[in-house]
């Protein structure tokens, strides 16, 4: 397990050198800060290893464990010996965090039923500065690809149903009446999807929401997948990122759209498998 637990602390590095980096030099990132703003999540937790329920971790007994999760147990080796070691606490976790747990379930196993609904061509983020003034822009610094009365042409010209409430709740006064869905937190369950961008992403919350219960290679499987939709995101987004390396998607004209949903699609297969990966770590979490 050390091994495993060396080659997740190098590939976690290697995904957070440009941001700690950045961090230390002052510099934000439109794009790639996204992740560690909104997301609750520290560099220093994700780098952390977990070996997930059900693991017994040779010799692990004095490995630090701050939030007390861990207890010694015993296990046998292929030739039936008795091997000491240290454990998830299973049972603990349930007791503790098992609404959580029942949560995140019901939630991806309603998501992973649903047909992927294709095609809202990232109108979320045009709808977050829709007859906006300038100065209240969140991301002010970067200008807006076809100025504001351009962008605000596309939000009119679109029909708009976004279904993922934290992007909802992003929409301007003015945007909100021109959704088709109007998403709250209680109808969650209700309305997330597989093509949804924003619910994708998401999966790494929920990966780390549930830590240390969720093996380390899978969280940062999330990770992976959170960073490359977050890409896409901002590329189809009215922001203008080729400052920053990033070529649009043009969702205003067709060709735009068919590769945004190209793109969409093949994230909502990489979802579905870390979904499924989930929710095999949730039944085991919620000892059924």
């Amino acid at each position: 397990w050390r091994e495993r637990e060396r080659r997740h602390h190098e590939r976690v590095d290697a995904l957070l050198a440009g941001h700690l980096e950045r961090r230390r030099r002052g510099i934000a990132h439109p794009v790639e800060d996204f992740l560690f703003t909104y997301y609750s999540h520290r560099p220093a937790q994700l780098r952390r290893w977990h070996p997930g329920p059900g693991v017994l971790l040779e010799g692990g007994e004095d490995r630090p464990d701050s939030g007390g999760w861990y207890r010694q147990a015993v296990g046998t080796d292929a030739e039936g010996r008795p091997v000491r070691g240290a454990a998830l606490d299973v049972e603990a976790f349930a007791a503790k965090r098992g609404k959580t747990v029942g949560f995140v379930r019901s939630l991806l196993s309603a998501v992973q039923q649903r047909p992927a609904h294709l095609g809202c061509f990232g109108l979320h983020e045009w709808a977050m500065v829709y007859r906006m003034p300038p100065e209240q822009v969140r991301h002010a610094q970067v200008p807006l690809r076809l100025g504001a009365e351009g962008t605000d042409r596309v939000v009119e010209s679109h029909r708009i149903r976004c279904s993922h409430f934290d992007a909802f709740r992003f929409f301007t006064d003015a945007a909100r009446p021109r959704n088709g869905l109007q998403p709250t937190r209680e109808s969650q369950i209700d309305l997330d999807q597989p093509g949804c961008l924003h619910a994708n992403m998401d999966l790494y919350k929920w990966a780390y929401k549930l830590s240390p219960g969720v093996p380390g290679e899978l969280a940062a499987d999330c990770f992976e997948l959170a960073r490359d939709i977050r890409e896409l995101d901002m590329r189809a987004s009215p922001y203008d990122l080729r400052d920053h390396g990033y070529e649009p998607v043009e969702i205003e004209t067709p060709q735009g759209k068919a590769a945004y949903v190209e793109a969409q699609r093949g994230f909502a297969e990489r979802a579905r498998g870390l979904r499924s990966r989930l929710l095999e770590v949730c039944d085991r979490l919620a000892m059924t």
